[in-house]
C-alpha cells in the first residue's frame, strides 16, 4: 500500500483486524508474534489512532444483536451540504456520515438502542433540516465483516457469522459500548475497562469471549480508516432486482472478490428502487469499475438495473451507539 510503507505497520494492520486476543496483556501476544517489544507495538498503535489511520482497538457489534440501526440518506442542496452535515453528524447515534456522488449526497447510519431511539433520530434530522430521510432499514447480511489488506492481497472475508442474542447477559449493554468506542492502548486493556465499568477483570474478560462467541460481537480488533490508508475510491452499488432475485444474487456478490461489504435492505416506494447494496473499496477508479465490471457479470446478477454512488468525502466514523448517551456517561 502507498500509504504504509512500514513492513511492521503492515503487519500490525493486516494481521490483526480480527480476533484480537482476550487474555490479560493481548498487546503482547501482538508483540510476540511481531518480535517486538510490547511497548512499541502499543506506541505504533497510538501514532496511527493519532494519525487517523485507525479509529480505535476495539468491536464492531452484529447489526441489529443488541441495538437498532439504520442507513439513511438526505438529499442536501449543494449550498447547504455543510450544514446539513454538521447537523447530522451532531446527533451522538450517528456513527458513519459521508457525502456520495448522487442528488442523495449525504448518507448515514444511524444507530441506537432500540428503534424508537433511531426513529427518534431520523425525526430530529427532518425536522431541523427541512429535508426528507430516506430510512433504508436492512433486510438481511450477505458480507458485512468489512477488512482491507495492507499489502493488496485478495482478502477472504468470512460469511456472516450466526448471532446467539440469548447469550446476552446483565451488564453486558455497558460492555459492548466500551468495546465499540475501543479499548485503552495500554498493556492491561481488559483490566482499564473493568476498572471503568467498576467489574472484575477476568468477569469482563469471559463476557468478551462469550460475546465474541455468540457473534455479538462481530469482530474484534484493529479497526482502520480505509480512505487514510489509500483506499480511497470507494463506491456503494445499489441494485434494483424483484425480492426473489436477491437469495441468489446476495450470496454470489458478496463473494466475488472486492466487494467488501454486501446486503439487502428495504426499498422506498416511488422513490428508491434498490434492495440490493454492496461496496467497492479500492485504490482508484479504474480499480474499482473494474471490480464492478466483474460483478455486474455474474449470472445471479443478470438483467439487474444499478445506480453507483462514489464517496467523496468522510464527515463521521465512529463505533454505534449501544445505550442512550446518559446511560453511557
Amino acid at each position: 500500500m502507498q500509504h504504509i510503507t512500514d513492513p511492521i505497520d503492515r503487519r500490525l494492520l493486516d494481521d490483526f483486524q480480527r480476533d484480537f486476543p482476550i487474555v490479560e496483556r493481548p498487546f503482547q501476544v501482538l508483540a510476540n508474534a511481531l518480535g517486538l517489544e510490547e511497548a512499541e507495538v502499543l506506541d505504533r498503535l497510538a501514532r496511527m489512532r493519532k494519525t487517523g489511520r485507525i479509529t480505535r482497538v476495539g468491536a464492531t457489534i452484529a447489526p441489529g444483536a443488541v441495538s437498532a440501526s439504520t442507513l439513511a440518506a438526505v438529499a442536501a442542496p449543494e449550498e447547504r451540504l455543510e450544514e446539513v452535515a454538521a447537523l447530522i453528524d451532531a446527533e451522538p447515534g450517528v456513527n458513519h456520515n459521508y457525502q456520495r456522488e448522487d442528488d442523495w449526497n449525504l448518507w448515514f447510519v444511524a444507530t441506537g438502542p432500540d428503534r424508537a431511539h433511531v426513529n427518534d433520530t431520523l425525526a430530529r434530522i427532518s425536522q431541523r433540516s427541512g429535508l426528507r430521510v430516506l430510512d433504508l432499514r436492512l433486510v438481511r447480511p450477505f458480507n458485512i465483516d468489512l477488512g482491507f489488506r495492507m499489502s493488496g492481497e485478495t482478502r477472504n472475508a468470512p460469511g456472516p457469522r450466526k448471532v446467539d442474542r440469548s447469550a446476552m447477559r446483565e451488564g453486558d449493554r455497558p460492555l459492548l459500548q466500551a468495546l465499540s468506542s475501543g479499548l485503552s492502548l495500554v498493556s492491561d486493556p481488559y483490566a482499564a475497562l473493568a476498572r471503568t465499568l467498576n467489574r472484575d477483570t477476568e468477569d469482563v474478560m469471559d463476557r468478551v469471549a462469550a460475546l465474541h462467541r455468540a457473534g455479538i460481537v462481530s469482530r474484534l480488533g484493529v479497526i482502520v480508516r480505509h480512505r487514510a490508508l489509500g483506499w480511497s475510491a470507494n463506491a456503494m452499488v445499489v441494485w434494483d432486482m424483484p425480492a426473489e432475485q436477491v437469495s441468489s444474487a446476495g450470496p454470489a456478490l458478496a463473494a466475488h472478490p472486492g466487494v467488501t461489504l454486501c446486503y439487502e435492505r428495504n426499498p422506498v416506494e416511488d422513490i428508491w428502487p434498490y434492495r440490493l447494496y454492496s461496496m467497492i473499496h479500492a485504490r482508484s477508479r479504474p480499480e474499482a469499475m473494474e471490480v464492478l465490471a466483474g460483478a455486474a457479470a455474474l449470472p445471479e446478477l443478470f438483467g439487474a438495473q444499478r445506480k453507483v454512488l462514489f464517496s467523496t468525502r468522510c464527515f463521521k466514523q465512529t463505533g454505534a451507539l449501544i445505550q442512550p448517551k446518559e446511560a453511557a456517561a
